[in-house]
């Protein structure tokens, strides 16, 4: 009795005290925290290999050299640098690493007196390529990106785009596996000087050399001094940021690991096929993005390929690393089609420099951005991607295999779409898609159907700028002060990149709440 009499009392008083339902994605109100943009951070850095004059004892041991020419160049340690001295015309190569076809390389300059050249040589005793700039009284005069095999030079090019520059500061040389950009810092923003490609002379991205090669300061002097103050070669987070994705399990939730969640995000070089797939984490209470690691892609074809716009997730039932990405790396082949690709890996992909293995499984053409979800409820595999049919527009898609027979689900949507994921906001499904309409639009799941748009005080475009960006909404867990992250991107290109390019952007934290 005493039972029936408490129930309805629940009962009777149950339409004041009403269960809180979840709010429409619509509904949630995101708010700018912060924005940084990322260019070449020294504390975004994976070392490699260095060369410290500070740190040298025995320096024709740990950093050997080599003289290219009869007459030889004088190396002496002097104050914590590397002094090159020569009064005729000397070439020298200086040791100090291995090689890496992604890897950035940074050369800084103390004094650089009379006529000669400077810069990187990478090879062995077979094949070499060498970057270096050209100077004369205190001037930058020319960049020249060469190719020998043995002793003779059998490709030679300017790649010289800005002139009028001093010969001092840091030179930064973004390897791109198949081209690269070459960077001179002294004041302010690093400068882009120069830029070459090289792949149909010298595919860098070929196995074989990332196992042979080794790196060597190259210097030639016609008569004078060169001072090096360091070198060293790392994996960084470039000049710009973009295709921000979570890495999720297989239904999609979100990864959270040692407190921090994990992110794919494209590491710019200068146009396509130049990008590099990172991996950054990031703790959701702050904005501290820490670059982890970064991933290539390996098509069983003798290649490491630098496909970016993954999606990763780590399949918990077969305990493995699974995912999708898009085949950039197909413009350094005139012969090669853009297609998606399934990854897999057993080792985590997340640290340091990592291969997963790549397969095609027939979305050949203008396909980008997939992301991947088990759906349990279904039973089924669902793939959310844009396809270009007059304009990027969203699709879903799905199969009984995470790895081929995907058929379409849903859509194409009526809006130009980018960025495409799906995300779960208290316990349902939703897509999300970035767009040129300047709104981020928010998708019913499975079938695509207009939801509303997302609110932000501050989006990440003005005026003028572009607007297709990736949306990357999380839901977080209990027990932080607020209950929605999303990390975005602009589209501001970096300055005094020549040509086409694809070199945005800056990075931008939300924290969304329906209070």
């Amino acid at each position: 009795m005493r039972f029936c009499f408490f129930l309805f009392l629940i009962l009777a008083f149950a339409p004041f005290y009403p269960i809180q339902a979840q709010p429409d994605p619509d509904a949630i109100r995101f708010v700018r925290q912060g924005v940084k943009r990322f260019v070449f951070d020294a504390e975004q850095w994976i070392p490699l290999s260095s060369l410290d004059p500070k740190n040298i004892i025995g320096l024709a041991s740990m950093h050997p050299f080599t003289h290219y020419m009869e007459e030889e160049a004088e190396l002496v340690l002097e104050k914590g640098q590397l002094v090159v001295r020569s009064e005729a015309e000397t070439q020298t190569g200086i040791w100090f690493g291995g090689f890496n076809p992604f890897a950035t390389y940074v050369l800084d300059l103390g004094d650089v007196r009379g006529k000669g050249e400077i810069g990187f040589a990478f090879g062995d005793g077979n094949e070499q390529m060498r970057v270096t700039v050209r100077y004369a009284d205190g001037e930058i005069r020319d960049m020249i990106q060469e190719i020998y095999r043995g002793s003779l030079r059998v490709f030679s090019e300017s790649i010289l785009t800005r002139y009028g520059n001093t010969m001092s500061g840091k030179l930064i040389l973004q390897m791109l596996g198949s081209g690269l950009t070459v960077y001179l810092q002294q004041e302010g923003l690093p400068l882009a000087i120069g830029q070459g490609e090289f792949s149909q002379q010298l595919d860098l991205r070929k196995k074989k050399y990332l196992h042979r090669f080794q790196s060597q300061v190259f210097v030639g002097i016609e008569s004078g001094i060169a001072q090096i103050n360091q070198v060293k070669a790392g994996l960084g987070a470039g000049m710009g940021l973009a295709d921000i994705r979570a890495i999720t399990y297989e239904d999609g939730s979100p990864l959270m690991d040692q407190g921090r969640l994990w992110y794919t995000m494209t590491i710019r070089g200068r146009a396509l096929p130049h990008p590099l797939q990172g991996v950054f984490s990031m703790d959701p209470s702050v904005f501290d993005i820490r670059l982890e690691g970064v991933i290539l892609f390996d098509r069983n074809d003798g290649l490491l390929r630098n496909e970016v716009a993954s999606h990763v997730f780590f399949d918990r039932k077969e305990q493995l690393w699974k995912g999708l990405t898009t085949g950039f790396s197909a413009y350094a082949d005139p012969n090669e089609e853009k297609q998606l690709l399934t990854i897999h890996s057993k080792k985590d992909p997340r640290f340091g420099f990592s291969v997963m293995q790549a397969e095609p499984f027939g979305m050949v053409g203008d396909i980008e951005d997939p992301h991947l979800i088990y759906d349990e409820e279904a039973g089924k595999w669902r793939m959310l991607t844009c396809i270009n049919q007059n304009g990027y527009k969203a699709i879903l898609l799905e199969s009984d295999h995470w790895n081929r027979g995907f058929v379409p689900l849903a859509g194409p949507v009526r809006v130009n779409s980018t960025g495409t994921s799906i995300h779960k906001i208290g316990g349902k499904r939703y897509c999300f898609s970035g767009s040129s309409e300047r709104e981020i639009f928010i998708y019913s799941y499975p079938d695509l159907k207009e939801a509303g748009t997302l609110k932000m005080d501050l989006p990440p475009w003005d005026a003028s700028s572009g607007t297709r960006v990736w949306p990357n909404v999380v839901e977080l867990p209990e027990g932080y002060p607020f209950r929605y992250l999303a990390l975005m991107m602009d589209r501001h290109n970096y300055p005094g990149i020549s040509g086409p390019q694809w070199t945005y952007g800056a990075i931008y934290l939300y924290h969304g709440s329906t209070e």
